[in-house]
C-alpha cells in the first residue's frame, strides 16, 4: 500500500493539482462531460475597490486569462475615498486608470458597479442593481471577498454576490478569496488552492499598477501569503480559496 504524506493529501484536495485542461477549475459540476471540456468560461472577480481582485487572486486571474477564458474584474467602487488629500472625483479618476492598467497586465476586463468607496450600501435597490449587472455577465464562476472581513466595503461586496448566487438558484460556482489575512480577512481556511508560481510576477505587477495605494506596503502582506499557501499545497506560490459548501465545484 502506497504511503500518503500530508503534502499529498493537501495537494490532492486542492486546485493546485486539479488542472484538468491545464488550469485550475477547468470544468463545471453542472456541465461535466467531454462535450464541455475546453469550453470558454466567464469568470467574474468581485472586489470592493480597485486592487482587491488583483491582490486577492491576481495569479489565478492571469492563469484563466492565459487559457483564453473571459475574466471580468468587477469593482464595487472606484476607490473614491482611497487617496488622502484628493477629492472623490479625482481619486476615482486616478484609481480607475490604475485598475485599467492592472487589468491589461492580467488580461482581464474592468467593470465598475457604481457604489461609493466608504459609503457602500446593502438594501433592496442595491441588491437588484447588482443582480441586473451579473445577469448581463452570466458568470460560470465568481470569486469574491470572504464575508468575515474588517472592511465594510468588502463585506458589502460579499453579501451582494451571495444574494445574487441565491437568486440565480446557485447557477454559478462560488469561491471566496482572502486579502491581507489577519489584518482584514479573518478566520479564513482555504478549501482549494491554485498554483500561481508562473503568474506571481504578473500578480505583483498588477498590484504595483495601483501606485496610489502604496503597493510596497500592501503587497508586503500578500507576498508571504503567496509563499505560505504554496507551502500548504506543495508549490512555490499559491492562492487559497474557500468554496461555498453548496456551490458546484469547477474542478
Amino acid at each position: 500500500m502506497k504511503h500518503v504524506t500530508r503534502r499529498d493529501l493537501l495537494c490532492h484536495s486542492g486546485l493546485a493539482t486539479a488542472t484538468g485542461l491545464g488550469l485550475p477549475l477547468a470544468r463545471s459540476a453542472a456541465s461535466e462531460g467531454p462535450a464541455n471540456q475546453g469550453r470558454k468560461l466567464k469568470i467574474v472577480v468581485v472586489g470592493g475597490h480597485p486592487d482587491d481582485p488583483e491582490s486577492g487572486c491576481g495569479g489565478t486571474i492571469a492563469r484563466y486569462a492565459d487559457e483564453g477564458h473571459d475574466v471580468v474584474n468587477l469593482y464595487l467602487t472606484r476607490g473614491e475615498a482611497g487617496i488622502r488629500g484628493k477629492k472623490h472625483e479625482e481619486a476615482a479618476r486616478i484609481r480607475s486608470t490604475e485598475a485599467d492598467k492592472a487589468c491589461r497586465i492580467l488580461k482581464a476586463r474592468p467593470r465598475f458597479a457604481g457604489q461609493i468607496d466608504g459609503a457602500t450600501e446593502v438594501n433592496r435597490q442595491r441588491y437588484d442593481a447588482f443582480w441586473e449587472l451579473m445577469q448581463e455577465e452570466k458568470p460560470d464562476l465568481v470569486f469574491t471577498h470572504w464575508p468575515i472581513d474588517a472592511h465594510r466595503d468588502h463585506r458589502v461586496a460579499s453579501l451582494l454576490v451571495y444574494d445574487t448566487w441565491l437568486r440565480s438558484d446557485r447557477r454559478f460556482a462560488l469561491y471566496y478569496y482572502e486579502v491581507m489575512s489577519g489584518l482584514q480577512t479573518q478566520h479564513f481556511w482555504p478549501t482549494d488552492y491554485v498554483d500561481i508560481t508562473q503568474t506571481e510576477a504578473r500578480k505583483r505587477a498588477a498590484c504595483f499598477a495601483h501606485a496610489s495605494q502604496k503597493p510596497e506596503g500592501f503587497y508586503g502582506y500578500h507576498e508571504p501569503m503567496n509563499v505560505f499557501r504554496g507551502l500548504e499545497c506543495g508549490c512555490k506560490y499559491a492562492e487559497g480559496f474557500a468554496r461555498h459548501v453548496q456551490s458546484g465545484a469547477l474542478l
